[in-house]
């Protein structure tokens, strides 16, 4: 194997000349990856002046210095670009929106967050989605502005996914 199964960081070889060149290659990588951010939003067209250590996630159908690296990870080096192949799992931190770019099923998910449940100091304040709850009917007394309050706090839990619809 000339390379690391998940990231292709390339392996030092016995007797290797140069081995600096091979490691500073594994180095350059972990340095977009580890704790990874990208500037912006995917992007066709790479950036005409971007800065030294500047990331971006290369979009669908790129041009110039990108072509042919749709989805992977752009790093601008003192070298030009570095392209990094995605992976699934991968996460970074997308600067201008402060959320999270995930790349799933083959393409980027960006500013989804998926759990279980979300759990505050400790107490679980949502889990998973319930089944619809019905609109208060009958009774011998009707209070119709309670009525319209249920109804409008229904239809936000609706809308927002926390109950069916």
């Amino acid at each position: 194997m000339a390379g690391t199964p998940r990231l292709a960081l390339p392996f030092l070889s016995v007797g290797q000349a140069q081995k600096e060149f091979t490691h500073n290659e594994s180095l350059q990588t972990l340095d977009v990856l580890v704790a990874g951010a990208v500037e912006q939003p995917p992007l066709a067209t790479p950036p005409t002046s971007p800065t030294l250590g500047a990331c971006y996630v290369v979009g669908p159908a790129a041009t110039d210095a990108w072509a042919g690296k749709s989805q992977c990870v752009a790093a601008w080096t003192s070298g030009g670009w570095r392209f990094i192949s995605a992976v699934e799992g991968m996460l970074l931190y997308e600067r201008t929106s402060g959320t999270w770019a995930a790349f799933r099923n083959g393409g980027w998910e960006l500013g989804i967050a998926r759990a279980a449940a979300l759990v505050i100091d400790g107490q679980q304040v949502v889990g998973p989605r319930v089944a619809p709850i019905p609109s208060p009917s009958g009774g011998s007394v009707i209070d119709s502005e309670g009525r319209a309050a249920i109804d409008a706090i229904l239809g936000a839990l609706t809308q927002h996914g926390l109950i069916g619809g």
